[in-house]
């Protein structure tokens, strides 16, 4: 299936509008304010702001879909600073507001993507492949939108056998249709739209209507499981 990558820009587009602080993108939030500084210089050119962010969103803060807690503050980009973890929708969300905190526009972007390498245990608990609302970031770089997607860490993505997703801002950051190997990993089914914050009521109201068992994801959630220990090349 053919998607279209690239956001056209229009008014509703502005990038004014994309550096507020918001409930989930919560730029004003100290822990992060001290994150954006540490990574970055708000004196440096906005290319290399979203780059180093990228990075250390990526690279410092663990992917681990058990990690799920969708109550507000747990959806918080703050939240994955504060347990060093956390699956994409949250980790988007940091470095959206990572990135308000330096000047650098940015806004959370949602698509449904089919996860063709993912654990026994992760499927059992989805009942599918099917990631519905999986969260990225886009940043305003140069006059254009950006799509940079820090989910998978590179420890992760070296374990996994997948191409770890790099990002130069001046081109789209997005997951890899085939792994190190060609075997298909990633493919992109339907784009939800971007927002300026995280929708909270659509986003849970989609996962209650696409999977049967999520209700009792909070147990799988909560059981210990490590999801580093699961993954491997012939997941």
């Amino acid at each position: 299936m053919e998607v279209t990558m690239q956001t056209p820009i229009t008014p509703s587009n502005d990038p004014s509008a994309y550096l507020a602080p918001g409930r989930y993108v919560d730029s004003d939030h100290s822990a992060v304010i001290a994150f954006a500084h540490r990574v970055a210089d708000p004196a440096m050119a906005p290319r290399e702001i979203a780059v180093k962010l990228y990075y250390a969103v990526r690279d410092e803060f663990l992917y681990d879909p058990y990690c799920f807690d969708t109550t507000v503050e747990g959806l918080k980009g703050s939240r994955v600073i504060e347990v060093g973890r956390g699956f994409c929708v949250p980790k988007a969300a940091l470095l959206a507001a990572a990135a308000r905190v330096l000047g650098v526009p940015a806004r959370l972007g949602y698509a449904d993507v089919r996860n063709h390498l993912s654990s026994k245990r992760l499927q059992d608990m989805m009942g599918t492949d099917l990631f519905v609302f999986h969260g990225y970031t886009e940043l305003w770089v140069d006059g254009q939108w950006l799509k940079a997607t820090p989910a998978f860490n590179r420890s992760l993505c070296e374990k996994a056998g997948i191409h770890p997703l790099e990002f130069d801002g001046r081109a789209d950051s997005v997951f890899h249709e085939f792994n190190v190997s060609g075997r298909r990993h990633m493919e992109y089914v339907h784009y939800h739209g971007t927002y300026a914050d995280l929708p909270r009521d659509e986003l849970l109201a989609s996962w209650r209507a696409h999977y049967k068992t999520f209700a009792d994801w909070g147990q799988t959630a909560d059981s210990g499981a490590d999801f580093a220990q699961e993954v491997g090349p012939s997941s």
